[in-house]
């Protein structure tokens, strides 16, 4: 890995302190991904996704909170240091439920739920940090390459915790339906209980954190490092969007499909999968490896494609394609079409966040970007809040009526484009 690393960064000062940070990213993603694919499938195997639902919904509301304090975290400390503190805090919570369920033969909703949000509370402050680190570390030729990369390595391990995913969801007795395909396997294996599934997420924790404490690294840049009070560093971080209202709204309405997505992954899929598909997890894990197919090739090839194309202009089409998407998923009822709108959406969701962060990237200093990033989570999140409680009405989980929430995602994208249209003279720079 860090051989292919310093390939693609020939000129990379701290191309080591970025594949050690790579690495802990890589073990610690594989398990999450297996955890943050499992909690979602067990609400619907024990008949309590609607719990499941409002419970992530206050969960993403509350989330709108932490992110703001969470961005001026970024700004203000050592983004290693707080790598560090987040792999302390999800190894100590995964591991002690996990040592619950074994005590007790199995976990009651209430501690998975605990585990999914506390895993949420991570992803808020640990992926921001992550691209403001990269900001941090790398020269601004190398912005593009960058975020390609952490989307293949990103997506690589969803590939990887999907496919062990979809067979520790419901074991195995030799055959199993993997990505479309009857595949037989020489070997049983019993399905795994969610205490064991934590305890192998809580371990990898531990592990990153021994990789990123070797990260060394020079910054490329040395800005200033605001330090009042929390309150103050927040209004910098508002007020410095204030001046540039068309950067605000790119970075806000471009984030749509991310809304959406996160909506779908984590409350849709499995209710069209068991109640409109009527197909079982080895499908709902595969739709989540097709789609980090597509995202990964997005990480390979979406500069290239766009690379003559504003990118601006390039996020306005691919939102426009994901609302044909979800409409195509409204009306359709076949797990393979399902399959290709998965490799689709994970096409645009990846390659809209790649020319979206590095346009950020190369418009707003390093030293506002975790303000400016929780700026932005608090819209795209606000909005994902109002979809989940939406979408938790018992109406959707009736019958398949979950294909509507799919039709309103894809109204909800194209609604957003308009913002963005809006203000495209603007953003032409």
């Amino acid at each position: 890995m860090e051989l292919i690393i310093q390939i693609t960064f020939v000129y990379m000062k701290n191309r080591n302190a970025f594949s050690l940070l790579i690495g802990a990213n890589v073990i610690s993603g594989f398990a999450q991904g297996i955890s943050m694919i499992s909690i979602p499938w067990y609400f619907t195997q024990i008949n309590e996704l609607s719990l499941f639902g409002w419970t992530y919904g206050a969960i993403t509301f509350a989330s709108i909170f932490w992110s703001v304090y969470a961005g001026s975290l970024i700004d203000r400390y050592s983004r290693k240091n707080l790598f560090l503190l987040t792999s302390v805090f999800g190894g100590i919570i995964l591991l002690s439920v996990s040592l619950y369920g074994y005590f007790h033969g199995d976990l009651p909703s209430f501690l998975v739920l605990f585990v999914f949000a506390a895993t949420i509370c991570v992803y808020n402050i640990y992926y921001p940090a992550l691209y403001a680190f990269g900001q941090e570390i790398s020269e601004k030729e190398n912005y593009g390459k960058m975020n390609s990369y952490l989307e293949i390595q990103g997506q690589a391990t969803t590939v990887l915790s999907g496919a062990i995913g979809a067979i520790l969801l419901s074991g195995t007795s030799g055959d199993i339906n993997f990505l479309g395909m009857h595949i037989h396997l020489p070997f049983t294996i019993n399905m795994w209980k969610m205490h064991e599934i934590f305890l192998m997420d809580g371990i990898t924790y531990f592990i990153g954190f021994v990789l990123i404490w070797l990260v060394k690294y020079k910054p490329i840049e040395t800005l200033e490092i605001h330090k009042g009070k929390v309150i103050e560093r927040i209004k910098m971080g508002f007020n410095y969007l204030r001046k540039v209202p068309a950067l605000f709204v790119y970075g806000s309405f471009s984030n749509a499909i991310f809304v959406v997505l996160l909506t779908e992954v984590h409350l849709l899929l499995p209710l069209y999968v068991n109640n409109h598909l009527k197909e079982g997890a080895d499908v709902y894990a595969s739709a989540e490896i097709y789609y980090a197919f597509g995202a990964m090739f997005s990480g390979f090839f979406i500069r290239h494609i766009f690379r003559k194309a504003n990118p601006v202009k390039a996020s306005v089409f691919m939102l426009f394609v994901t609302v044909l998407l979800f409409c195509t998923c409204t009306f359709t009822q076949n797990y393979m079409i399902f399959f290709f709108f998965s490799a689709a959406v994970g096409i645009t969701n990846a390659g809209t966040r790649i020319l979206r962060i590095t346009y950020l990237f190369n418009h707003i200093p390093n030293n506002y970007m975790g303000r400016a990033g929780s700026v932005f989570s608090v819209l795209t999140t606000t909005a994902r809040a109002m979809l989940i409680a939406l979408f938790s009405i018992s109406f959707f989980s009736t019958g398949n009526n979950v294909i509507w929430a799919y039709f309103i995602c894809g109204i909800f994208v194209l609604l957003c484009v308009f913002p963005i249209l809006a203000k495209y003279k603007e953003l032409k720079i």
